[in-house]
């Protein structure tokens, strides 16, 4: 069998054995199979696109290509939560301690950033000492300690995806319902968690940028979940502004905990609250009413933030960072931008938003980039917002003063103005189960 043979295939629109896929999955995560194969096959997926039994059959194959985690040494009902990525998409952060304070088991495995969206791995390594790399006794301790534990994917989690993932993000792949509905599901299976809840973006921060491609993947990634015999749901949210006004890594664990204090912005809490709901369904089988309840109160009593700070404390974290915000790396410059037009802003491009916030340094720009901590936009008005003339739409967090003028070209860009008010969008748009 033969590489060239299966990227000659797919590239004519056929449809790949199982066999073929197991070849393909093999030497992606032995390296036999070079890059530019790799790259070839996931551009030609990306325009032919896969059938349902070739996305399962790939799901299954990576799930397969390394460890798959085994959570029977947690005491209680494992649950996790995944986005397929936005701009200012701290939820992570907010709605694990959440579920942990009401008792819901969290052993998590995140990511790093992807194009234009953030990770939860960079997010949480902005915390002084945070570390994302346990051992496999260290995360069970953990999560049974104090019921959460967030790390990043190890190299035997999915070694596949891991592969996949990092060349999809420099090749222009990355929007591709079967690559994104695999990659996503092989590390939860492999994962180990009962439970799963999705959280599936749309708009243009999104990389399904319509409702319909949205619900598409969706379907797709709950039908692989059950035919593995997980509880599954997903919700489809909007990202077609960005979530919260935070973004960039430290600034986004800024807001998560402001969050979690009680004082977030109204959607960023909406679809925590949400998302913190159906995985408590899955924990407690109580009703969807009773647990945002319990979601609410952990906010209010402050058990969620608790929750937080005992995770920071036990992965070597500087927890203090959640009363003191000085003790974040700061950044060199703040620069104010403002408007240079009157009127509502009628929509925000999310995309070129999170563009600006990488060109500051929040982002990876190509594989192997260094990350700023500091680095980020601080959102003044949104969409819907009426702005004057000269008004602060925004201020920049960068170490690169030489930085600001680009960012500030795709953030204008992303940025529509109108004489009138637009209509108040949907943010939380389907649950799916």
């Amino acid at each position: 069998m033969r590489m060239y043979d299966i990227i000659h295939k797919k590239r004519n629109g056929g449809e790949l054995s199982d066999e073929e896929i197991d070849f393909l999955v093999r030497g992606c995560t032995d390296e036999s199979i070079p890059d530019y194969q790799l790259s070839a096959f996931c551009m030609a997926v990306y325009f032919r696109g896969m059938t349902d039994r070739e996305t399962t059959a790939l799901t299954m194959a990576m799930a397969k290509s390394g460890d798959c985690i085994d959570l029977s040494g947690i005491d209680g009902y494992t649950v996790d939560k995944h986005s397929t990525g936005g701009v200012g998409d701290k939820t992570s952060l907010i709605v694990a301690p959440i579920v942990a304070a009401c008792g819901g088991k969290i052993a998590k495995m995140s990511g790093r950033g992807l194009g234009h969206t953030g990770g939860t791995v960079d997010k949480l390594e902005a915390i002084p000492g945070f570390g994302t790399e346990l051992t496999s006794d260290e995360f069970i301790s953990q999560v049974n300690n104090i019921g959460l534990c967030i790390v990043g994917q190890s190299g035997e989690l999915a070694p596949a995806d891991k592969k996949l993932y990092a060349l999809r993000d420099v090749t222009a792949t990355v929007e591709s319902i079967p690559l994104i509905a695999s990659s996503i599901m092989s590390k939860k299976l492999a994962a180990g968690s009962q439970g799963i809840v999705l959280d599936v973006k749309t708009g243009s921060g999104a990389f399904m940028k319509t409702a319909g491609e949205s619900e598409t993947l969706a379907k797709e990634m709950v039908a692989i979940g059950k035919a593995a015999g997980r509880k599954i749901a997903a919700v489809i949210t909007n990202m077609d502004i960005p979530l919260g006004n935070y973004i960039g890594n430290s600034l986004e664990v800024i807001e998560a905990v402001k969050t979690l204090m009680g004082e977030g912005e109204s959607d960023l809490t909406e679809v925590c609250l949400t998302l913190a709901t159906q995985m408590l369904c899955f924990v407690t089988d109580k009703s969807e009413e009773e647990c945002r309840a319990m979601a609410e109160k952990a906010i209010e009593d402050g058990s969620a933030l608790n929750k937080l700070r005992e995770m920071i404390t036990a992965q070597g974290g500087n927890a203090g960072v959640a009363d003191d915000f000085s003790l974040f790396k700061q950044p060199k410059y703040q620069i104010e931008i403002r408007s240079e037009k009157e009127g509502f802003i009628s929509h925000t491009d999310a995309e070129k938003i999170g563009i600006a916030s990488v060109i500051l340094g929040a982002g990876r720009e190509k594989k192997g980039d260094p990350i700023d901590p500091s680095a980020g936009i601080i959102l003044k008005k949104k969409t819907g917002d009426f702005v004057e003339k000269g008004q602060t739409l925004a201020v920049f967090h960068t170490d690169d003063s030489t930085k600001v003028k680009d960012a500030e070209k795709e953030f204008f860009d992303a940025l529509t103005f109108s004489d009138t008010k637009p209509d108040n969008q949907k943010l939380i748009y389907k649950i799916i189960k």
